[in-house]
């Protein structure tokens, strides 16, 4: 129960009436789109402290467990889960994808809480860049998703709702692999890209190096 307590009380140290964990899924991959969550705790549930025993940044939990805690999540918290999709993410750079999927979420949840005051929330953000276009209180937290009760649930919406996503598009298109690789550029997925080509699920910008060694197939970037 430390950790647990202790990503509770990290939210607790500040002083607004709503903190708003957010954290994204999905930055790096070269194909999907990116997802991001926002979460809105009732931080003296000390029923759902109990329940979210296991709660940790996504990435270091077993996908049974994030699949459990998933469950959890939804049925006890505030919360919202948004992209932003491939054309965005060409258009707009990843990281500027990623804010737009942020913002999403984060306005989602804000509505959702029916807010009318903007200054008792505070959001708090994985990372070390504040969401753009957004006139809110918000704070970023380095690593946030093992510090932080709020992000480290957005973690987990975020990851889980991304991974299903993944395998949705994996029956689409199975040759890729993405129920495994979740998009990612592992040498399976390379290779499936050189056998099959690429399709609109592709982010074409994140492939830009991978064929400046094959110039006869550099023409579909043109």
């Amino acid at each position: 129960m430390q950790k647990i307590n202790n990503l509770f009380l990290f939210d607790k140290t500040y002083k607004y009436k709503y903190i708003l964990g957010v954290d994204e899924a999905g930055r790096g991959p070269g194909a999907g789109d990116v997802f991001a969550a926002c979460v809105c705790f009732d931080l003296d549930n000390l029923e759902l402290l109990y329940k979210l025993d296991k709660l940790n940044d996504s990435k270091k939990l077993s996908e049974t467990k994030r699949n459990d805690l998933f469950k959890i999540l939804i049925t006890n918290t505030i919360y919202a889960i948004e992209y932003a999709n491939v054309c965005e993410i060409e258009k707009y750079n990843i990281l500027n994808a990623t804010f737009l999927a942020m913002e999403r979420a984060i306005k989602k949840t804000i509505t959702k809480l029916n807010i009318k005051n903007y200054n008792d929330i505070l959001v708090l953000i994985d990372g070390n860049k504040k969401v753009k276009n957004l006139n809110l209180n918000m704070e970023c937290i380095i690593k946030g998703d093992s510090k932080s009760a709020s992000i480290a649930a957005a973690s987990v919406l975020a990851k889980v709702s991304r991974d299903n996503y993944m395998k949705k598009l994996d029956i689409e298109f199975p040759h890729y692999n993405w129920k495994k690789n979740k998009g990612y550029l592992t040498k399976e997925h390379l290779n499936a890209i050189d056998k099959y080509g690429m399709v609109k699920y592709h982010r074409k910008s994140f492939l830009k190096k991978h064929f400046e060694t094959k110039p006869e197939q550099l023409g579909i970037f043109s």
